[in-house]
């Protein structure tokens, strides 16, 4: 047999086996990403000091919002100064959404600016 054939054949093998080794270790690096993303996401939730039922809400809100339904219209009642359903909460904080997302967002910059000066 020709013996450039053989040495063609060797190198096809040899980067086939690169390929798998490749292809796992991008799934790896895929799967740690995606955990990485997810824990970042529940810090940043964990963040805000605001009600389950009232992120719910946000939460639902931002997602009309970005698929551009019209946003309802949140009269602020007395006993409902959060704009969410549900009132206040229990511990008699009245934040609004915006207020805890904004505070949210600072806590989440000053952890990037804190991985930044590492």
């Amino acid at each position: 047999m020709n013996p450039r054939i053989e040495k063609i054949r060797d190198e096809i093998e040899k980067i086939k086996v690169k390929m798998n080794r490749g292809q796992l270790r991008l799934r790896e690096l895929e799967k740690q990403l995606t955990d990485l993303e997810n824990a970042d996401i529940v810090a940043a939730v964990r963040g805000v000091d605001i009600a389950p039922d009232e992120l719910a809400a946000f939460v639902q809100m931002f997602k009309d919002k970005q698929q551009g339904a019209a946003l309802p219209d949140l009269a602020i009642a007395d006993d409902n100064k959060s704009g969410f359903p549900g009132g206040s909460q229990a511990d008699g904080k009245t934040d609004s959404a915006d207020a805890a997302l904004h505070e949210g967002k600072n806590r989440q910059n000053k952890y990037n600016d804190e991985e930044d000066s590492i």
